[in-house]
């Protein structure tokens, strides 16, 4: 029995181009309940009033169909693709991959959008923009089943700044973990535009440990990590960054993060790799299903 489906090329860009919209366009949900609930718990006015603000502007950004920040972003995509799903190319460009449909897609979504164009063609030298901000970010991963899951996060630059990697001694504890991922929000300050969205990742090596603070951040809001002491670490992390009283936009308060998820992996007996990937309060993403 063949349980293989097709999707076709314009099919994913056509659909990563409305995600890329969307996504600079509406705060999706859990992201606006997290912001009402902060705004009414918050202490100090200004920093409610802030948050009021924050919410403001996400109405009228949904409503005028207008991009929430300015800085719309580097388009993260992440793509789980089913084993039983065949990609195929348009007949003109036979050679075309998946990536070639998702840049694609980010192309024409950036330039339909009325999007700002912020990726530069090489970090060093000229630093010209490519004018379509493209290349997107893409990770790939094979997945059970027959279907093809695209998570687009549109990433500004300032929060994406202040995130940092460090190696750990694997004989550390918890405790002194928590207080450098701590210490790496309070660095963050008002430079990333807080309440922030915190991503921890634990685990795995060098660049998988930054892969999984970034991929924690596709998390709901109110969700927790399954594994208890790991829900529990995602808790403990959240009082204590906002006991650090920055508050929205580093001008004071209670509301610091909005959030903090951690994701895990196996490790080399020697090592203790732990990434912290900061987003801004327009924790911007979309997904969907094909």
């Amino acid at each position: 029995m063949n349980n293989t489906r097709t999707i076709t090329y314009q099919q994913i860009a056509a659909t990563v181009e409305r995600l890329c919209i969307e996504s600079c366009y509406e705060l999706p949900g859990d992201v606006l309940e997290a912001l009402r609930q902060a705004a009414a718990a918050e202490r100090n006015p200004r920093a409610r009033h802030i948050l009021e603000q924050l919410l403001e502007n996400a109405q009228i950004a949904a409503e005028k169909r207008i991009p929430l920040c300015q800085d719309t972003g580097l388009a993260v995509v992440f793509v789980s693709q089913g084993a039983n799903v065949i990609f195929t190319p348009p007949a003109e460009e036979p050679e075309a991959t998946l990536f070639d449909a998702i840049n694609a897609g980010v192309a024409a979504g950036y330039e339909k959008g009325l999007l700002r164009k912020s990726v530069v063609a090489e970090p060093l030298n000229e630093r010209k923009n490519t004018g379509t901000n493209t290349p997107a970010i893409i990770h790939h991963e094979i997945i059970g089943g027959d279907k093809l899951l695209i998570s687009v996060m549109t990433k500004g630059g300032g929060c994406e700044n202040k995130s940092q990697f460090r190696m750990f001694n694997p004989t550390e504890n918890a405790e002194t973990v928590c207080q450098w991922v701590v210490d790496v929000a309070r660095q963050a300050g008002a430079n990333a535009c807080p309440p922030f969205v915190v991503g921890v990742g634990i685990g795995g090596n060098f660049e998988q440990s930054c892969l999984l603070s970034k991929k924690a951040l596709l998390r709901e809001m109110t969700d927790a990590n399954p594994d208890e002491f790991y829900a529990r670490l995602e808790s403990q992390l959240l009082s204590q960054i906002n006991a650090l009283n920055l508050g929205p936009q580093g001008l004071g308060g209670d509301t610091t993060a909005l959030a903090v998820k951690v994701e895990t992996a196996p490790c080399h007996i020697a090592s203790l790799p732990v990434a912290v990937n900061i987003e801004c309060h327009a924790h911007r993403h979309k997904s969907a299903v094909l």
